[in-house]
């Protein structure tokens, strides 16, 4: 029985999106979203930014390469993976990223205007792939 898995993640990407194929041809789209969080602290508001790496793959991730962009605003769907390695020195690595199983994009918002600016994808077509 496989254990729970799972994350919900909200933010906006800090650079455009980057994509390449395995050697057998599946493509991959990467990209890095920073999250937002508040707290108060003693009568200060304390203001906390964590970044996370999140990876796609097949025809999600076509889609997230063609209508993603830097500072663009997400919501995904997904699991943690660990992947671990041996560098250089023989010392094991590891590294915590985040495989989106869905990806909702957020409404853009040209500055001064209160109704979102045209989407990449067709207005026939929930903008969630």
């Amino acid at each position: 029985m496989n254990s729970l898995n799972s994350i919900l993640l909200e933010g906006n990407l800090v650079r455009d999106p980057e994509t390449g194929e395995t050697a057998k041809g599946t493509k991959f789209c990467r990209f890095s979203i920073a999250s937002n969080r508040f707290y108060k602290q003693e009568g200060s508001r304390v203001d906390e930014v964590s970044y996370f790496d999140v990876e796609v793959w097949s025809k999600l991730a076509e889609n997230c390469y063609a209508n993603l962009e830097k500072g663009r605003g997400v919501r995904v769907v997904g699991r943690l993976k660990q992947d671990r390695w041996q560098d250089e020195e023989g010392k094991g690595r590891t590294k915590v990223k985040i495989v989106g199983e869905h990806v909702e994009f957020k409404p853009q918002f040209k500055k001064n205007e209160e109704e979102p600016a045209e989407s990449a994808v067709e207005e026939d077509k929930e903008p969630v792939f």
